[in-house]
């Protein structure tokens, strides 16, 4: 992590082709190469958010049961012709292409028909049941516009969990535990404080569904909030039927503007009916299985904290996810820097070491740039005194700390 030998570059230079900040502060500060409208490659630094927020997100999904699986991007006609889903009249966002030998295959913008299919081969009685599996996959759509930088794409990584239940009873429990799962990815991402439960339409299966929606401008969403009860509303259910079951007024709710991070969704038993997933009862009957599905977007959520917690320097990422805790500043003392880095690799704290040959302003520019939680920035002034330069990275002035105490500081 030695910025010398990192791949990575920063620019002063805003990308002319992009509007959103998350876009621009991300490319600029090397994060993201942009290829076409709509689809990004990431670096090692973002490579790194994402595997930390990844990281996130999986721990939450094993800890109400989930069990982690890969499907493939690849899918077959048929499997998704006996749902009507694969007429592009009814999914506009389908990229599609063809074997050598003129096979029509889809690639894959989402996966429930996927693993319903897969699933007969699993679930044949109702001792096979509950299953929750998840996945992260990179998702292809061919969105008519993709803007917002990240924040919508046509390439994306995205958590998808689909839940098997024997009846709506079975499902209602796992439906409840993933929204306290999924409260606690936002907590621990520092979003909670602006990421509602919001309700939502919920097609012919139920009558509401889930959307987790984060208060953020740069989002194309619009909710309407009460902070003081929790409550948000997603524009297509403001009928004031609704919101009397909801226990809201319209005069107590306030209309802003949000990105989706989540949604979870009740498909009852139509989709297995329509496919032939069954299983035996304690009766022998054979009986339709119960579908939920449950989504987040990993790089939509990069995107959002990107745009959320930047500052007029740069990127600002939480301690949860920052590709390091420490960037360490070397002003002409690189030895010294190099075995204050070494005792705090060893001590298992990450750390960025800015050891390149470029002026003091650069580097503290470029700090502020990539955003990491501590600056910590040693020079023959600083050593005079046995001590360090220390900056918060959501702080304005710096204070020189012992160098035997950043260690804990830290």
């Amino acid at each position: 992590m030695r910025l010398s030998q990192l791949f990575t570059k920063t620019s002063k230079t805003v990308p002319a082709d992009e509007t959103a900040r998350n876009a621009q502060l991300l490319i600029q500060a090397g994060y993201v190469y942009k290829v076409m409208a709509g689809v990004y490659a990431y670096t090692p630094l973002g490579l790194s958010v994402l595997e930390n927020i990844k990281q996130i997100v999986r721990e939450e999904m094993n800890a109400i049961g989930g069990q982690e699986l890969i499907m493939t991007s690849l899918q077959r006609q048929e499997t998704w012709e006996t749902t009507g889903r694969w007429d592009d009249e009814t999914v506009d966002v389908w990229f599609k292409t063809k074997l050598q030998d003129g096979t029509e295959l889809g690639l894959a913008w989402s996966h429930e028909e996927i693993i319903v299919e897969m699933m007969k081969q699993h679930i044949h009685s109702y001792r096979d049941m509950p299953v929750q599996v998840y996945q992260f996959q990179t998702k292809l759509r061919n969105e008519l516009r993709a803007k917002s930088g990240i924040m919508r794409g046509r390439e994306f990584v995205m958590k998808d969990m689909y839940s098997f239940n024997v009846d709506a009873e079975q499902h209602e429990i796992f439906y409840n535990r993933s929204i306290e799962a999924y409260k606690k990815v936002y907590e621990r991402l520092g979003l909670d404080d602006d990421t509602y439960v919001t309700f939502a339409a919920g097609g012919a299966f139920t009558e509401f569904s889930h959307e987790f929606q984060t208060i953020c401008e740069a989002g194309e969403d619009f909710i309407y909030v009460n902070r003081e009860k929790g409550v948000a509303v997603n524009e297509e259910v403001m009928t004031d039927e609704n919101l009397a079951k909801l226990g809201v007024t319209r005069d107590e709710l306030t209309k802003v503007k949000s990105a989706e991070v989540g949604n979870i969704f009740n498909f009852g038993t139509e989709k297995c009916e329509t496919m032939g997933l069954f299983f035996t009862d304690e009766s022998g009957k054979q009986i339709p299985v119960h579908l939920g599905s449950y989504g987040i977007g990993v790089t939509r959520l990069m995107g959002v904290i990107a745009e959320k917690m930047a500052d007029d320097r740069g990127l600002v990422w939480p301690a949860a996810i920052a590709p390091a805790r420490v960037h360490l500043i070397s002003i002409g003392e690189d030895d010294e820097a190099t075995k204050l880095y070494d005792a705090l690799t060893q001590a298992g704290i990450s750390v960025i070491y800015d050891d390149r040959d470029v002026r003091a302003g650069q580097k503290f520019a470029d700090a502020d740039l990539l955003g990491m939680p501590h600056r910590v920035v040693i020079s023959k002034k600083t050593l005079e005194q046995n001590s360090v330069e220390y900056k918060a990275r959501t702080q304005s002035d710096s204070e020189l700390i012992a160098l035997d105490k950043i260690k804990d500081l830290v």
